[in-house]
């Protein structure tokens, strides 16, 4: 027989186009907030800013708990490294969310920039994701891609941010970003930049009713024109990632402030 939690699970699985993240919370969820990252270069550079704590293992990478804040507005802050890559980051987001049951996600992390229309080292607030690399050959690509846009409920954040970022949408592939895509890109979602993960844990996060909170950094630009600077030049990626990492961990506790 049947449970209502699973009739309702299932209807949820097959939920139609389109997914708005909720700022709901499981009700026996932990006051703690988990924050997810992807990239190993993006967890070397947080290795390297929190050399003191604690790390231990998961199936899915390494992690350690702290503390954030000061006085009552401290809070209990679980640092994942969950890989790169859409496979990854769902899978380690839905960990993440079974194991802690968090009352909030945080995603921080890098992406690309396309040059003219954002800044290197600029910081994205992402209001929506779109999963572009999908090729549905027997159907409609656009119904497709559709289906795993998400939107981000942000209301709770207010109008008043702690730092000054670009409200935007990011678009996600389990690829560097195709010079020669990138007009489509623009003409199509009005997108400024790219990474690969975003879009699947925001998906993810909205399945399972999850507050969530993605600040994104631009390592580096890549143009339709002549490509991109860090393409053959890993130093240049490596070193935008630590500008842009460490600016992104300065600033958590104060959004953290905003979370309840």
């Amino acid at each position: 027989m049947k449970t209502l939690s699973g009739i309702l699970f299932a209807f949820a699985a097959l939920s139609g186009a389109g997914t708005v993240l909720s700022a709901g919370t499981s009700s026996t969820g932990m006051n703690c907030t988990v924050v997810l990252i992807s990239a190993n270069a993006e967890w070397k550079v947080v290795r390297s800013l929190r050399p003191d704590e604690t790390y231990l293992s998961s199936p899915w990478g390494e992690f350690f708990k702290t503390r954030m804040g000061k006085g009552s507005r401290a809070k209990d802050v679980i640092f994942f490294h969950g890989g790169w890559g859409k496979v990854a980051a769902a899978g380690s987001t839905q960990y993440c969310i079974d194991r802690w049951k968090p009352v909030l996600m945080v995603n921080l992390g890098t992406c690309g920039g396309f040059r003219g229309d954002v800044s290197r080292y600029e910081i994205l607030l992402v209001e929506r994701t779109v999963i572009y690399d999908i090729l549905e050959a027997m159907g409609d690509s656009k119904q497709a891609i559709a289906d795993y846009e998400t939107t981000l409920d942000l209301g709770w954040l207010g109008s008043d941010l702690p730092a000054r970022v670009r409200r935007t949408l990011l678009v996600s592939a389990d690829r560097d970003i195709v010079p020669s895509e990138i007009p489509a890109l623009r003409g199509r979602y009005h997108a400024v930049a790219a990474d690969w993960e975003s879009g699947a844990i925001a998906y993810t996060c909205a399945k399972n009713r999850q507050r969530l909170l993605i600040l994104k950094g631009v390592s580096d630009l890549v143009a339709s024109n002549s490509g991109g600077e860090a393409y053959g030049n890993l130093q240049v990626f490596e070193s935008g990632c630590r500008v842009v990492m460490t600016e992104l961990m300065d600033q958590l506790p104060k959004w953290l402030e905003k979370s309840p």
